[in-house]
């Protein structure tokens, strides 16, 4: 005879192993009102999370629609996290992973009865909008920048969602909108998918960058992924509905990049540096694609007034300590015990 749950809420995460996903099941692990949580990866980690369980399933497979429903029955709330950046020079590889992969948790969280999903979008779903504050609210149109995979594939994903709350009323449909989102564990992962795998972290010492680029629209906003995984958790033990701007404190500008790295400021054309950038991505010597750096440069300023009143979420790191714990993670080669974000310098 099987044993009975564990009292409480049972959570399922996908992408589980990422830069989210570690802080999310470790906040939902921790919570008293949750029961378990099952961790979903295309790769299962070494990495041993008190209260949390892994399993492995690859989302952009067609055959995994009928395992995934299994492991959803009886689960109470589903957070999809999982997403694949690269390869950047073939969209259709990521497609079938981010997209068509989403859709299929999504159609198994109906089939399975799962009462509430809690989906990652991104301030990168949103169209081109103004750079200063107070921000867009969630009401902004979400049809990204079409040129960019990334923010297509999110865009695409809103009006997916669209239409699934339509066919399904009774699944309460949570969307999170987070600016970039950092943490030192995150690091290395995060150089690899931007800078390249042979980037060394000791690069980013400021007796290295003696100035920052002062581009046109380069005003972004960041958050620390742990404050991030708090409004996942309040998302999913609440009744919220609908979708939340995620973001720390302040935008974030060549200023106070120069600060964070003791260097000066430098008027630099945005045509020079996307022109430089095109060629080292044709090349494949970088990963991050010019057509990212374009909708980077576009993405408006968000506000978070709808989830601090809504979640009842406050950001406990401001965003200068976000980006700092960033920077000392790339330079140390953090990591933590996943496929993703193992800790590596180079290579």
């Amino acid at each position: 005879m099987a044993p009975d749950p564990p009292p409480g809420k049972r959570v399922v995460v996908t992408g589980a192993t990422g830069n989210v996903g570690t802080s999310v099941v470790t906040a939902l692990a921790r919570d008293p009102e949750v029961g378990s949580v099952l961790g979903l990866a295309r790769r299962r980690p070494k990495l041993w999370t008190e209260g949390v369980r892994w399993e492995t399933v690859d989302l952009s497979e067609p055959a995994s629609s009928g395992p995934l429903r299994d492991l959803l029955r009886g689960a109470d709330a589903v957070v999809h996290l999982a997403w694949r950046f690269q390869p950047t020079h073939d969209p259709v590889v990521t497609w079938q992973s981010n997209v068509l992969g989403s859709i299929r948790v999504f159609e198994a969280a109906a089939d399975a009865g799962v009462p509430a999903l809690v989906h990652a979008s991104s301030v990168g779903a949103y169209s081109p909008g103004p750079k200063e504050e107070p921000g867009v609210d969630e009401q902004w149109p979400t049809n990204g920048w079409p040129d960019a995979a990334y923010c297509r594939e999110k865009a695409y994903l809103e009006r997916v969602l669209d239409t699934f709350e339509l066919r399904h009323p009774e699944i309460r449909v949570v969307r999170m909108r987070p600016g970039f989102l950092f943490k030192e564990s995150a690091a290395s992962e995060q150089r690899r998918i931007f800078a390249g795998r042979y980037v060394p972290g000791g690069l980013f010492r400021p007796d290295l960058l003696p100035f920052v680029p002062d581009l046109e629209g380069l005003r972004f906003q960041v958050l620390h992924t742990d404050d991030a995984a708090e409004a996942y958790r309040l998302a999913v033990l609440g009744d919220a509905r609908g979708a939340f701007n995620l973001t720390a404190d302040s935008v974030t500008d060549a200023r106070q990049l120069a600060e964070l790295f003791g260097a000066r400021v430098v008027r630099v054309p945005r045509a020079l540096v996307r022109t430089a950038l095109a060629a080292a991505w044709q090349a494949h010597a970088v990963p991050a694609s010019p057509h990212l750096f374009d909708a980077v440069l576009r993405l408006p300023v968000l506000d978070s007034t709808r989830a601090h009143e809504v979640l009842g979420w406050r950001p406990v790191h401001t965003a200068a300590e976000a980006l700092t714990a960033f920077l000392k993670g790339v330079r140390q080669g953090a990591g933590e015990d996943t496929a993703p974000l193992a800790g590596k310098r180079v290579g």
